[in-house]
């Protein structure tokens, strides 16, 4: 096991009506705040009213930004810079699901910066300040709620990438799993492809004797394949509900990685696809993570073969770890395609001409991944295998 630090300071408050404790918890930090939401499906089902009702009450004023899209865009992250500049704001509260935070948090990342905020996604910039921000979450997939990530998408060239610092984690975040009953099956299906592969790029790792994170990370998974299948036959069953925005945060939140080498390589490759095709972030790595599987599995059998028997219960052949390991990748693509996934980019009509471009741009600063350093032509490899 490797020497880490470890601290999450999100404050998380879970449960049923705890979105109605928001104005409460905002009033802590600020009473004027950048209310940030993407489209009308919190005010379709009465999220905003509740949340700007609980603002209102504990005397908290709003801004309201609203519009962000999946896959969000620095123009509107741009927008929302200027406008609390021009308000004099200082505190954000995103309410949606990961586009808004990472949204929300570009936001808080450009306020007190000069220059212009895409400067730290391509590390020209290194994060010293950003303003505090708050969530009320309302799909459990991204994990942003707790993380320290974000990850936008710029307009010009398509270009989709990340930047992580501590001072984005949240103050607070509320989950109430009873805001995801009105999820549509597909939504609920990329957020479960989401939660699995922020699992998985910590799991496939070359660090040794980290047997109680593996632990965790395999419980986290089988908890994932025993309740989505709950929710897609009955979207309102509050407990596998509870159970699936519960592991989504803990997924991400940066305790499964603990003392271990993360890989990383699948989310860097699927961020070409969504950065230019626009496609659902969980829906891409429900592609790209098998054939990013059968394309390293050779590099660790033992850990691959591990994989399936735990979390799969593939019956383990001793004297064929090969055909173990193989079982468990298959298994996971059948899981995937059982909940309405693509597993394929023919599924996701994503042509091939533009797969040496997306290797290109994935890999120009350098290779990717961790568990095996993948170059242009590996990644073009991996996208010729997804096909």
């Amino acid at each position: 096991m490797d020497n880490f630090t470890y601290q999450n300071a999100t404050k998380v408050i879970f449960g049923k009506d705890t979105e109605k404790q928001v104005g409460e918890e905002t009033s802590r930090y600020a009473d004027r705040v950048l209310l940030h939401y993407g489209g009308g499906s919190i005010k379709k089902y009465g999220l905003y009213d509740k949340v700007v009702n609980s603002l209102k009450e504990a005397g908290v004023e709003i801004v309201e930004l609203g519009g962000v899209q999946p896959n969000p865009r620095l123009k509107l992250v741009k927008e929302g810079i200027e406008l609390c500049r021009k308000e004099g704001l200082g505190f954000i509260l995103a309410v949606g699901g990961g586009s808004v935070i990472d949204s929300a948090k570009a936001i808080a990342l450009g306020v007190p910066y000069d220059g212009d905020v895409w400067d730290f996604y391509t590390g020209k910039a290194e994060v010293k300040k950003a303003l505090p921000l708050g969530v009320v979450l309302t799909i459990p997939a991204a994990g942003s709620e707790t993380s320290p990530g974000s990850v936008i998408t710029k307009e010009e060239g398509w270009y989709k990438r990340p930047v992580n610092h501590d001072l984005l984690r949240p103050q607070f975040a509320i989950l109430n799993p009873e805001i995801s009953f009105t999820l549509p099956d597909y939504q609920t299906a990329c957020g479960t492809a989401d939660i699995m592969a922020h699992v998985m790029e910590r799991y496939f790792t070359n660090t040794a004797n980290v047997d109680l994170t593996d632990r965790l990370c395999e419980s986290t998974l089988k908890t994932m394949i025993k309740n989505v299948p709950i929710v897609l036959e009955n979207p309102e069953d509050y407990d596998a509900r509870a159970e699936i925005m519960w592991a989504g945060t803990v997924a991400h939140g940066g305790l499964l990685g603990t003392g271990r080498e993360e890989d990383w390589a699948s989310h860097d490759i699927e961020h070409e696809l969504s950065g230019i095709y626009d496609i659902p972030h969980g829906a891409g790595l429900a592609v790209i993570f098998p054939a990013w599987m059968k394309y390293v599995y050779k590099h660790d059998l033992k850990r691959f073969a591990q994989f399936a028997v735990r979390v799969w219960n593939v019956e383990p052949d001793f004297n064929n770890l090969e055909r173990t390991a193989l079982a468990g990748i298959e298994r996971l693509k059948e899981f995937f395609s059982s909940i309405g996934l693509p597993v394929t980019l023919g599924e996701l009509d994503i042509p091939d001409d533009r797969l040496e471009e997306m290797a290109e741009k994935c890999t120009e600063n350098g290779p990717v991944g961790n568990f095996v350093k993948l170059y242009k032509e590996d990644v073009l490899k991996i996208y010729k295998m997804a096909r």
